[in-house]
């Protein structure tokens, strides 16, 4: 996992779709921007609870990595599962 979770690999991609004008404006940006807002507030708060065991050493290692990424440990797992379900 990169540091800012997401890959070099996808910002080079996004870039070159810009620089090749694969992006278009849209009409009404306020509109869109307001409808897509809160459609990832409505994603972003549908979260189920789970117990999961996890080796000590293991939830360490999590931890470490957390500290090191700059983010919360629940949210590093999280992350993680979500890009692994990608």
């Amino acid at each position: 996992m990169t540091k800012h979770l997401i890959t070099e690999k996808e910002e080079r991609s996004i870039l070159s779709a810009a620089e090749r004008g694969r992006f278009k404006s849209v009409k009404n940006l306020k509109k869109h921007a307001g409808f897509y807002s809160a459609v990832a507030k409505r994603t972003l708060e549908k979260k189920k609870v789970i117990t999961i065991r996890l080796s000590e050493l293991d939830l360490l290692k999590l931890k470490a990595r957390a500290v090191a990424e700059g983010v919360p440990y629940q949210t590093l797992i999280s992350a993680s599962v979500h890009k692994f379900v990608q």
